[in-house]
């Protein structure tokens, strides 16, 4: 039996290609002690891919030649670990592959909810990047203005739900009109700016009066720098991701940095949603119930297919998705 691969045949210079990745069977991977043969299920598909690919991060870089890896919920195959059931169901990093070998150690156990999918939206990295990213480093409070970049994505979604849950104004910024439309009358925001239609700074000021506290950055770039100008006194750039600049040969960035966090006194902090171990509970706890009370509207983009990952992954980084894009790789049982 041979299990399927899509590798990154070469490393993308400037823009993501097809041409990038290839597919390629091997054979069957066989655990070691202490690992797990995982068939997998759901692989969630995020901007991080396109930045491993640039060079090490919180994770080592992806090379030419590397199965990407990623994110993903599978059903343990064979375990080679006591600890670990067979038939269990397990959310670990993994590969674009339909089976993987994963350290039973860094394996994490989950329970057997429907839908799935949720695991890897609301419950998974985007509920625990946007829950994490807004109360913990933007710490908003009532009353507040929160902006929020690539408003329309899997985190951008979350967090501006999770602003109004907390009391705030939350203005988002997205491409096309009609995005922002979807923001406003389908998931509550109470504005929204499209930054296509090049009036980003008299837009966001109109929509903003009072100025912006809380601003959660998921693309950097040119429009970081246009927002940086209108934060309040003390306010908080949270620094989620920079996907107007992984499809660039030469990123650029802001070009007011460091000046306006003198003037303004602004704390600026980067983080990933696995730093805040001890918050993973109540997280899980908050998010479930805000969902299952109709509090959060969970979007899910949801794309059949191992072999329509690469594609899927080069639409979400040019802005196609609304909400978490995942693949869907095997049916569960």
């Amino acid at each position: 039996m041979q299990n399927r691969q899509i590798v990154l045949e070469s490393l993308p210079e400037g823009t993501l290609e097809l041409s990038h990745f290839a597919v390629r069977k091997a054979p069957m991977p066989e655990p070691g002690e202490g690992e797990l043969l995982v068939k997998t299920l759901y692989m969630s598909l995020d901007a991080a891919n396109r930045a491993w690919m640039q060079g090490a991060t919180y994770r080592d870089a992806v090379e030419g030649g590397d199965v990407m890896p990623t994110y993903m919920i599978g059903r343990v195959v064979t375990s080679r670990d006591p600890a670990v059931a067979e038939n269990s169901l397990v959310e670990v990093e993994g590969g674009w592959a339909d089976y993987v070998v994963a350290k039973a150690d860094q394996a994490k156990m989950i329970p057997e909810t429907s839908p799935l999918s949720h695991r890897l939206s609301v419950l998974g990295i985007a509920g625990k990047t946007a829950y994490f990213g807004l109360l913990h480093v933007g710490q908003p409070k009532a009353g507040e203005t929160i902006v929020v970049s690539a408003a329309a994505g899997s985190v951008g979604t979350l967090v501006g739900q999770i602003g109004k849950i907390m009391g705030c104004r939350v203005v988002g910024i997205a491409g096309g009109a009609e995005k922002c439309a979807w923001l406003v009358e389908e998931l509550g925001f109470d504005a929204a700016v499209d930054y296509k239609a090049g009036n980003l700074f008299k837009d966001l000021k109109a929509n903003c009066p009072d100025g912006i506290d809380v601003y959660f950055d998921n693309v950097g770039g040119s429009i970081l720098e246009t927002v940086l100008f209108q934060m309040n006194l003390k306010g908080r750039v949270v620094c989620c991701g920079a996907v107007s600049q992984y499809d660039k040969a030469k990123p650029s960035g802001p070009r007011n940095v460091p000046g306006l966090l003198v003037v303004k006194r602004l704390r600026m902090e980067g983080f990933i949603a696995m730093d805040f171990p001890e918050h993973e509970a109540q997280a899980d706890t908050d998010l479930s119930e805000w969902a299952s009370s109709g509090q959060l509207t969970v979007i899910e983009d949801i794309i059949e297919g191992l072999e329509n990952a690469p594609s899927a992954l080069i639409g979400l980084l040019n802005g196609e998705n609304r909400g978490k894009r995942m693949v869907r790789v095997a049916p569960d049982r």
